[in-house]
């Protein structure tokens, strides 16, 4: 019997190369392991094993919303917006590290806020804490004596504290005005040990904190993109008025125009179409490069556009999010097999009078994709 490896003379197994290279081409060719078996089957159930218990985690947490906490969390969201100051987030370890992120939303989400670390408030950062503001401590036992500086100066100076703990007679729940007494939860360290499910939890409580604050203060998209002009988000979040063409670079042409006349203005415009207006200045229609395709014969330069046009065309209104604006356009095809795929432009139009023109490769250069 044979075998893919031979024993050398000084005992050791050594590689048999001709074999190993006979078989290298059959090794690639077949399929990956299945999940569930071997090392990488073992890592797979480890990692499901982990979103199960913290899935179970948020499952309790949105059980509890309907058994008590529901209750103490409405209080929380009144006394946050209540406060004319600021948020002041603060906690230790993975408590003070989901804290941070906490804040992070909550600020970019129209609630003024910020992180104070609990070891640095002991050393000068108890002044950034004001009596209009409130506090919010995060610690899963309740028992950080880290914290204790923030809890005696709020109880000192009267500011609001609010407790995100799993144990409702801790000395941090004793002390708040409000505590989000969290359920307890197995935590996904097979140890139970390293804070996973608990930090799952304390996040999710602190995005639903921040959500509820921005539906109450009515936070729109345009309120968002004051807080987020950078990156691909700002972008998105630009607003079709921002990027569009307007003015003398429209590409129109009145009703009772040639197509030869037409032809001319679409070429020198260079977006691909024209847009047929009224006597009033209203849109009527739109003619497209796949237009003129469809209706390429001996007498297309004698029609008339309106003979020619897309009567009631796809439009977007000045205040559309880029990204909507981008989804629309790519959506102009779907569910219609006669459009090309060439339509890659829409008329802004405000009270039926086109205003602006946006082609998708102007969403592509603000970043939008």
């Amino acid at each position: 019997m044979s075998d893919s490896h031979d024993e050398g003379a000084n005992g050791l197994i050594m590689p048999n190369l001709q074999a190993e290279g006979a078989s290298s081409a059959s090794r690639k060719a077949r399929p990956s392991a299945r999940p569930g078996t071997g090392a990488a089957g073992q890592e797979l159930r480890s990692a499901a094993r982990t979103l199960d218990l913290e899935c179970e985690g948020l499952r309790a947490l949105r059980a509890a919303l309907n058994d008590g906490l529901g209750e103490t969390f409405a209080a929380a969201v009144t006394a946050i917006a209540a406060a004319m100051g600021r948020v002041i987030v603060t906690g230790i370890g993975k408590s003070g590290l989901v804290g941070q992120k906490v804040a992070a939303t909550l600020a970019s989400t129209g609630t003024p806020a910020f992180f104070v670390h609990p070891t640095e408030a002991s050393h000068g950062d108890l002044g950034m804490i004001k009596p209009e503001d409130v506090i919010i401590a995060l610690s899963w036992s309740g028992e950080s004596v880290e914290l204790g500086t923030v809890v005696t100066y709020s109880r000192r100076f009267k500011v609001p504290l609010i407790a995100i703990t799993s144990r409702a007679g801790s000395t941090l729940a004793r002390q708040a005005d409000v505590v989000l007494a969290l359920p307890q939860a197995k935590e996904a360290c097979p140890h139970g040990m390293a804070p996973t499910t608990s930090t799952t939890m304390q996040i999710a409580v602190g995005d639903c904190l921040a959500i509820a604050l921005l539906e109450r203060r009515g936070f729109t998209a345009q309120d968002f993109k004051v807080f987020h002009p950078g990156g691909s988000l700002g972008a998105q979040l630009k607003f079709v008025s921002d990027i569009m063409h307007t003015g003398d670079s429209l590409p129109l042409v009145p009703l009772g125009q040639t197509m030869a006349g037409a032809i001319v203005t679409m070429t020198e415009k260079s977006f691909g179409c024209l847009g047929v207006v009224d006597s009033k200045g209203r849109l009527v229609g739109m003619i497209t490069d796949g237009d003129l395709r469809r209706h390429m014969g001996p007498d297309l330069l004698q029609a008339r556009v309106e003979d020619i046009m897309t009567r009631k065309p796809k439009t977007l209104p000045p205040d559309t999010l880029a990204s909507a604006a981008l989804e629309q356009i790519n959506s102009l095809r779907r569910g219609d097999a006669s459009r090309l795929p060439g339509v890659t432009q829409m008329f802004v139009v405000e009270k039926g009078r086109p205003v602006g023109i946006l082609h998708v490769h102007d969403l592509l250069r603000a970043g939008v994709a």
